[in-house]
């Protein structure tokens, strides 16, 4: 479940992750209230209601915890109790604004999913869950999900509310891959998954693909050989290309046949140049009864991106509040109207272009999560005014202030002004360290977190958990939805 009672908080993880949801909760409210000019501070204190909530919630279940509570949350939880005396009343009115937040909820979609017959998915490596969003979007239910950085699974979690938590793993890969019975139990369609390969510079190996640094590859095809899944789909980045064919021998030994390719997201209709290998693969022995091998599969993905509309970085930038960054250090975190907040009102409702359309599946949201600018200093700042469009820390304008100029010759991108009329370089994890590589293409600032899920093709709705800078770790290493639908849609088709 999202919420874990408060007596079973164990570590001071999971305490930071339980106060940031609480956080987000009284946020969402009084962003409701400041939206609908109601003034949350004249609410009355509801306090059985609001016990029965904190159950239903699955903070707690009796009144004895509520000063542990208290000593917990500090500040929010004055404002927790507003909040929820004024949600008992209003649900409704709020459009369940909540409900992700409640175990309750949860149980019940996941109690309703038992029955479905939906085509099942396993995503190892999950990271923040493009891959699985994709596939969701296209009808596929998810059965197991797992990866090791703890905001992302926090941030899968959030989102995939129909899907148990104990089905969403953050432990060690071996252990779930060595157990995996236990975890599924029923028949799975496919398995995806990016698993982080580091070496492919081995020259001395036989197989490079064999360097003790590729481990998390073993075990994503371990848990093929195990599960015999009818299909497989594993991305990664295009530097495995020289690893291709050992990758292709391995799964010929377990009894797969599969094909590799290199594809551009922006022929996805993503609007990033973003460039993956990815493996598709059948079991031999479906392939016999099905008479559907790889090359069929990758011809009919052909056929789907042949006229898919292109977008480019303007298309992802628009309908959104103008920021500035902040230029005081360490104040990234707190939420200005200046530098954005991590939960604002969505003053570009019902504005939304062709591209935001796609992403959103034509849904409009009051709100938008995860536009906040970060910090620059001011020489920083003086950069991003100076670069034009294109240019890079190579470019003469700036010569006199670029503080690494002595290594453009190894970093000459260290600054980029993105083009708004052409897709965007690739959203990477990176963006995690300082953003000059993203540079806003008319804004004096990098892109922020939801300017760069919007380029990787997430709805607008789909909220980051984990400290500011995390949450560019968590975009730049996901598979973008829009590209992971095709592929479920191709799979779908024979499954």
């Amino acid at each position: 479940m999202i919420f874990r009672n408060i007596n079973d908080l164990v570590d001071s993880n999971d305490k930071k992750f339980f106060i940031e949801k609480v956080n987000i909760i009284n946020q969402l409210i009084i962003k409701f209230c400041k939206k609908n000019k109601i003034d949350l501070d004249k609410q009355e204190i509801d306090k059985k209601g609001v016990l029965k909530e904190l159950a239903l919630i699955g903070i707690l279940k009796i009144e004895d915890d509520l000063p542990l509570l208290k000593k917990i949350l500090k500040s929010e939880y004055g404002d927790l109790l507003k909040v929820l005396s004024f949600y008992i009343k209003n649900k409704k009115k709020t459009n369940y604004i909540l409900n992700k937040f409640y175990n309750s909820y949860r149980k019940e979609l996941q109690d309703k999913r038992v029955e479905s017959n939906k085509p099942k998915i396993i995503d190892l490596f999950c990271g923040a869950g493009g891959f699985s969003w994709g596939f969701v979007k296209e009808g596929y239910q998810i059965e197991l999900a797992n990866d090791i950085e703890p905001c992302a699974i926090e941030t899968y979690k959030y989102n995939h509310p129909d899907l148990n938590s104990e089905k969403i793993l953050s432990a060690d890969i071996k252990e779930i891959v060595d157990n995996i019975e236990k975890h599924v139990v029923s028949d799975v369609d496919v398995i995806i998954g990016g698993p982080p390969c580091q070496s492919f510079s081995s020259a001395n190996q036989q197989r490079i693909i064999d360097d003790p640094r590729n481990v998390l590859y073993k075990y994503y095809v371990k848990a093929v050989e195990k599960i015999r899944p009818k299909f497989i789909l594993m991305e990664n980045v295009r530097g495995m290309l020289k690893v291709a064919d050992e990758v292709v021998e391995d799964f010929k030994k377990i009894d797969y046949e599969v094909k590799y390719k290199l594809y551009d997201s922006s022929d996805f209709s993503v609007p990033q140049k973003r460039i993956r290998l990815i493996y598709v693969g059948v079991s031999k022995e479906y392939m016999s009864s099905k008479n559907i091998t790889p090359d069929i599969l990758m011809n009919e993905i052909e056929l789907e991106i042949k006229n898919k509309t292109k977008y480019v970085l303007k298309d992802a930038l628009e309908n959104i509040k103008n920021l500035e960054c902040p230029t005081v250090k360490n104040t990234t975190e707190i939420d200005c109207e200046i530098s954005g907040k991590k939960i604002d009102i969505n003053e570009y409702k019902n504005k939304s272009n062709d591209y935001i359309k796609l992403i959103n599946n034509d849904e409009e949201f009051d709100y938008t999560f995860n536009h906040k600018a970060r910090y620059q200093n001011q020489n920083n700042i003086l950069i991003y005014k100076t670069l034009q469009q294109g240019a890079d820390s190579t470019c003469e304008s700036i010569k006199d202030i670029m503080p690494y100029s002595h290594r453009n010759h190894l970093f000459k991108d260290k600054y980029f002004k993105l083009i708004e009329n052409e897709p965007s370089r690739t959203i990477t994890a990176h963006m995690k360290m300082d953003c000059h590589s993203h540079i806003h293409p008319t804004q004096v600032r990098s892109l922020t977190p939801r300017e760069a899920a919007r380029v990787q093709s997430f709805p607008d709705n789909y909220l980051f958990l984990g400290a500011y800078l995390k949450t560019y770790m968590q975009i730049g290493n996901a598979v973008p939805p829009l590209m992971g639908q095709v592929f479920a849609k191709v799979y779908k088709k024979y499954i």
